[in-house]
């Protein structure tokens, strides 16, 4: 049997492997109700995720009238405690995602996630809903310190590092994670399904897939 073209695949985590719209949702709008903004609808709140917490609540409070710099802060504080205790309510992965995974693993591939999501978070996340095992390695925003947060191509290199090396390629949702990729000189596939910043065929990946069933197949083929 041909050998699987890529050693290693990374993923995003909101958006690409996990649907984590309405949990983040419950956050955003208790950060906003303290803030004294209306609430987003939670089929509405998809457009404002991308970048991490604290671009998520900047996003929505600049939609519902503007930031007050000197409460951020202490508001992206509530936003974080409120979703850390509330982090798996709701989150899955999306359609066809255990499937994917098992092949991927089947393959021999090492499985790893670089996300502007705090790492304490997401490996919480990953935890609580049965997955953490899965990951060679999971990466946030916060891990490598200031100014390597996707676009910053910094994630996506340590992530190739510590699965240690080899031919990798990175599945995401959205500029940041396409432009990381573009900077770590990554093949990257666009998630149609996710919290896109833009219409996925402009995102400028060399993919975009619909369904997780597509992913393998279009990894061979970028191969």
């Amino acid at each position: 049997m041909e050998k699987f073209p890529f050693d290693i695949v990374g993923f995003d985590l909101d958006g690409t492997l996990l649907d984590t719209a309405w949990d983040l949702g419950q956050a955003l709008n208790h950060a906003l109700s303290l803030a004294g903004r209306s609430p987003v609808a939670l089929d509405d709140v998809r457009r404002f995720i991308g970048g991490g917490a604290a671009q998520m609540l900047r996003n929505a409070l600049i939609d519902s009238g503007g930031v007050d710099e000197a409460a951020f802060p202490a508001l992206q504080q509530e936003l974080l405690s409120f979703y850390g205790a509330n982090i798996a309510v709701h989150s899955r992965l999306f359609p066809g995602g255990e499937a994917m995974l098992d092949a991927l693993d089947a393959q021999g591939v090492k499985l790893a996630v670089a996300t502007n999501k705090k790492e304490d978070l997401a490996v919480r996340l990953f935890d609580e809903l049965g997955l953490l095992d899965r990951f060679a390695a999971v990466i946030g925003g916060d891990t490598l310190g200031a100014g390597t947060a996707k676009p910053a191509p910094d994630m996506l290199h340590e992530m190739v590092s510590r699965c240690g090396g080899g031919r990798a390629a990175f599945v995401g949702d959205t500029t940041f994670d396409v432009g990381a990729a573009r900077a770590a000189g990554l093949p990257v596939i666009a998630c149609s399904f996710g919290f896109w910043d833009m219409p996925p065929q402009d995102l400028g990946a060399d993919a975009v897939i619909d369904h997780f069933d597509e992913l393998v197949p279009v990894l061979t083929q970028l191969g």
